[in-house]
């Protein structure tokens, strides 16, 4: 195996994936099995640490949701995405 060392860093940018969901009228992240099986609406999403979404899949499991819930929802899972982005800025350097 070859060691070589890099004049800059190969990481373009960060990712990070999130589920999140509203259980029992509150906003959840990381939701575990049963929070998400009675979720009113989960959320995936995969975002890069400049912010840019890679993925994001939603579905109002039992009646649709308002846009304000959506948006309350979707910046949940935006800052549990910083904050692992921040974690593996930190690990990685």
């Amino acid at each position: 195996m070859v060691n070589k060392q890099f004049k800059t860093s190969p990481i373009l940018d960060y990712v990070a994936a999130v589920s999140a969901g509203i259980v029992r009228n509150k906003a959840l992240l990381d939701l575990c099995y049963e929070e998400d099986s009675s979720a009113e609406i989960d959320m995936n999403l995969v975002m890069t640490g400049r912010g840019k979404i890679i993925e994001l899949q939603a579905t109002a499991e039992k009646v649709p949701v308002t846009r304000s819930v959506f948006d309350e929802l979707l910046e949940l899972a935006s800052q549990g995405i910083r904050d692992l982005v921040a974690l593996e800025k930190n690990i990685i350097g």
